[in-house]
């Protein structure tokens, strides 16, 4: 740890519920008349949410599912997220969150891999991916629920009406409206689940070979959800809001488990969308959040936002991708918060290194890196050299995770779990190093290093100078082939609005303020830069554009 007198005081790190579902339980008692998600201008009490959660597992139970059973939730960030899978724990059962953004393909593998028996999805999803791919996997239940973007009215108990379906499902897939409505006032017999039991399988994004299911446990989720409560200071006067996918650790943990754990409200948007997000906080007086830094970074570029719309929302964490320091002036700036570091994984459920509240980020001086924090409560991290011997302070090497949120393994995949936890301990692939006072800097995943000419370039380095170009909105930077360097530097921009810059502007730039060797010989400028559903950039689909 680092000897700073701002960071927070390891604290005991016993698990308050053995359970996820008796996290649930405790909220639903401590406040049940208390708002549990906010959509638009609908609400739903944390009474009404447990109502609809006991419905739909008896839903579950009926048809077929027992304990240990896995529910695929195909969804946006919608209230039925929530009451599914909250349902899908008093059926004893293990959530499966799907990537709304998954094709039949993709669908078709998390479904068979985890050997999902019930699919909750969006009817739109059912009828473009879903009924194509249902019939090869072992799903015996499918149940689509209405796309309705909001409600209009304020009861608290209020829950969409069934709506007729299109074409192609006829009377075959019930509506979750429909079973809600069949089964409201049963209960589910108790459900019996412990600490080590799977709550999730979260699905890695599969960026070194096709997607794992990260068993995160009851453990695992409680601990964490009590790790951004403690972190953060956060309290029951808070309110969440929810900009990171639900289908994603973040999203999982950082506002769903959170929220329950508080007990607070879940302020949801269905998608993200800068003028929606800063209209939901400005209407609901949300108080923190945590998301990608291109969620920020499109905040800031939305010519619709008002700096004075998310005004409540002081306490702003990013994670899943490195931030860069301009962006956190810059939002400052126009916003007045500043915008802390987390880092973590799907293996760590969410976060396993973070910047305390009343703390800032010490910038590497070398690289001019932010750091991305240093260990959250009882956890342990290392950086190990290509031995596994632990490196020095300010050497560079992998960095590994210890701790009570991480987790015992991928779903079926005994020699995968070995290669990647060997002894409990998970091998993150991310390259790092850690000062003298205990901060971690991350300089870039193992496989996106670039070899020019002998000469190692990191990505990160190269994105943080374009960073601090005034007309530069989003940087990657990827390794191309080269006919005399073997492989050269070449980086992908997108442009601020109102804002103009050529490529050789930019190469420019970046050769006045970088070694030789690092500079970017390539610049080209697109509209917009691919990225996943969380808002990474994709490094592979720029490698993979034609003439790269």
């Amino acid at each position: 740890m680092s000897h700073h007198d701002d960071l927070p005081r390891p604290a005991d790190i016993t698990p308050e519920f053995g359970s996820a579902l008796e996290m649930w339980e405790a909220a639903v008692a401590a406040a049940p008349d208390r708002t549990a998600v906010h959509y638009f201008d609908g609400r739903l009490d944390y009474a009404a949410v447990d109502e609809l959660a006991d419905a739909f597992a008896c839903a579950l139970l009926d048809g077929g599912l027992t304990a240990g059973d896995r529910v695929a939730l195909y969804l946006q960030n919608v209230p039925q997220f929530v009451i599914g899978l909250v349902g899908t724990w008093k059926a004893g059962c293990i959530a499966v969150p799907v990537n709304p953004m998954n094709r039949q393909r993709e669908l078709d593998l998390v479904l068979r891999d985890s050997g999902a028996r019930a699919l909750l999805c969006l009817e739109g999803l059912h009828e473009s991916v879903a009924a194509e791919v249902v019939p090869d996997t072992d799903v015996v239940l499918t149940i689509t629920t209405s796309e309705r973007e909001h409600q209009t009215r304020d009861d608290p108990r209020a829950f969409p009406e069934p709506r007729r379906r299109p074409g192609g499902s006829g009377g075959e897939v019930p509506d979750m409206a429909e079973l809600v409505a069949r089964y409201r006032g049963s209960a589910p017999p108790r459900a019996r689940l412990g600490p080590d039991d799977v709550a999730v399988l979260t699905y890695t994004s599969g960026t070194t070979g096709p997607p794992k299911g990260a068993m995160n446990t009851h453990r695992n989720v409680v601990f964490n959800a009590r790790t951004y409560r403690d972190w953060i200071e956060l309290g029951p006067d808070d309110v969440v809001l929810g900009v990171a996918p639900l289908f994603h650790i973040t999203g999982l943990i950082g506002h769903v488990a959170l929220a329950m754990l508080l007990p607070a409200p879940l302020v949801l948007v269905h998608r993200f969308h800068p003028e929606v997000v800063a209209d939901a906080v400005r209407d609901s007086g949300a108080t923190f959040t945590v998301g990608a830094i291109t969620a920020f970074i499109a905040l800031l570029n939305a010519p619709g936002v008002d700096p004075a719309d998310p005004a409540t929302l002081t306490k702003v964490y990013s994670g899943g991708a490195p931030i860069p320091p301009s962006t956190t002036r810059a939002f400052e700036e126009r916003f007045g918060h500043y915008v802390h570091n987390v880092y973590g994984l799907t293996e760590t459920t969410s976060p396993a290194l973070g910047v305390p509240l009343r703390a800032r980020a010490p910038v590497d001086p070398g690289s001019g890196a932010l750091a991305v924090g240093v260990p959250v409560h009882g956890t342990l991290a290392r950086i190990v050299d290509d031995d596994g011997a632990e490196a020095p302070p300010g050497e560079v090497g992998e960095l590994v995770v210890s701790g009570p949120q991480v987790v015992p393994g991928y779903w079926g995949k005994p020699a995968e779990t070995e290669h990647a936890l060997p002894g409990g301990a998970l091998r993150t692939g991310d390259v790092a190093r850690r000062d003298a006072d205990g901060w971690f800097y991350l300089v870039d995943r193992k496989k996106d290093q670039i070899n020019a000419g002998g000469f190692k370039v990191w990505p990160r380095e190269v994105e943080d100078v374009l960073y601090e170009h005034d007309a530069v909105r989003e940087a990657a930077v990827v390794g191309v082939a080269d006919g005399y360097r073997g492989e050269t530097v070449k980086a992908f921009v997108s442009l601020r609005p109102g804002h103009h810059a050529d490529p050789e502007e930019l190469i420019a730039f970046c050769r006045a303020r970088m070694a030789a060797y690092k500079y970017p010989r390539q610049v080209e400028v697109l509209d917009e830069l691919p990225k996943t559903t969380t808002g990474k950039l994709l490094r592979r689909a720029l490698r993979e554009r034609p003439g790269a």
